[in-house]
């Protein structure tokens, strides 16, 4: 029987596009305003990526970030996965394009699809990789352009989301003695898919259907059972990954930034400490595959982890899908 190989994380990196969207902007476009989208949302500014600028483009700035983190070259890497619900194309995967920017001849190279639970679902993709030895250096990113997908006359929708990208590269744990993967959990249940879907543009009803609708070719979402359904989970996933362990033992809880309401609300449920969660959704907002990447970089470089302490990684999104991952630093 084949030995599970110890995996963990080397290093990890985050961009965000430099155009900044902030609350007043978006009062210029719909019925809105700073003080109503802070009080619902806690967001107040977001990042939209320039004309011309790609998917693409923010995967190679997180990935270089990353590698740079972790000490390795393209040419170290024997797969790279991105988690993405907005690719540059239909086909090929971002994850092809980046392979050959970087120039990393020996990888392969994929995307998944799982929306806000993006990262985590290649996350767990790089570390089964390496934990059977089929791999032995793994970019896992996750990024989104989902700027490009808002209906900006919908003030329910467009004010939540971000662009931005994430990326981690897992080896061995011996060979970086750091972020080791302990658990992981996944989760589907695509009865709810029409909780947060776009309705055309896929091969259901392509551009060319005589029931295509431009107007319909953006994310829509129900609120309340969205919120109901993030809350439910952000606070189970918690709870489960913890279980056994001593809260003094948990350093950091890293979510998805999805809406300071629904984060404080799963807190409460659990009688959890906010001052161990990591947020960032008031400088990103939604930035659904980035969101958990972006802010597991930032508590890294803000000195936020302590060596020896566990981290919590959880995710849900469309799909519906849900995912954590149980860290050791």
């Amino acid at each position: 029987m084949t030995e599970i190989v110890r995996v963990g994380i080397a290093g990890t990196g985050s961009y965000a596009p430099e155009r900044v969207m902030k609350n007043d902007d978006f009062a210029k476009l719909v019925d809105t305003s700073d003080e109503w989208i802070v009080q619902r949302t806690g967001i107040r500014e977001r990042r939209f990526v320039s004309e011309g600028e790609n998917n693409s483009d923010l995967c190679m700035k997180a990935a270089a970030a990353a590698m740079e983190a972790a000490g390795v070259g393209p040419e170290d890497l024997d797969l790279i996965v991105v988690g993405t619900l907005t690719p540059d194309y239909l086909m090929p995967s971002v994850a092809c394009l980046v392979q050959d920017r970087l120039g990393a001849k020996k990888a392969g190279a994929f995307d998944v699809a799982a929306a806000c639970t993006g990262f985590l679902t290649a996350l767990h993709t790089g570390e089964a990789f390496v934990g059977a030895g089929r791999a032995k250096c793994v970019l896992v990113i996750g990024a989104e352009t989902l700027s490009r997908y808002l209906n900006m006359q919908d003030r329910t929708s467009c004010i939540l989301f971000g662009d931005g990208a994430g990326a981690a590269v897992l080896r061995p744990w011996e060979q970086c003695e750091q972020g080791e993967v302990l658990r992981t959990i996944l989760g589907a249940d695509g009865s709810g898919f029409e909780f947060i879907h776009i309705p055309v543009g896929g091969a259901a009803i392509p551009h060319n259907h005589p029931d295509y609708d431009r107007d319909q070719h953006f994310i829509t979402l129900r609120g309340r059972e969205v919120f109901r359904f993030a809350v439910t989970k952000m606070s189970g996933l918690i709870a489960e990954l913890t279980e056994g362990l001593d809260r003094e033992e948990v350093g950091l809880v890293v979510p998805h930034q999805v809406n300071q309401r629904i984060i404080d609300s799963a807190l409460e449920r659990i009688d959890w400490d906010p001052e161990k969660v990591i947020v960032n959704i008031d400088r990103y907002g939604n930035t659904s595959a980035a969101s958990v990447p972006l802010a597991l970089d930032e508590a890294l470089r803000g000195g936020r982890i302590e060596k020896g302490k566990h981290v919590v990684l959880v995710a849900f999104g469309a799909g519906l899908t849900w995912g954590g991952t149980l860290l050791r630093w």
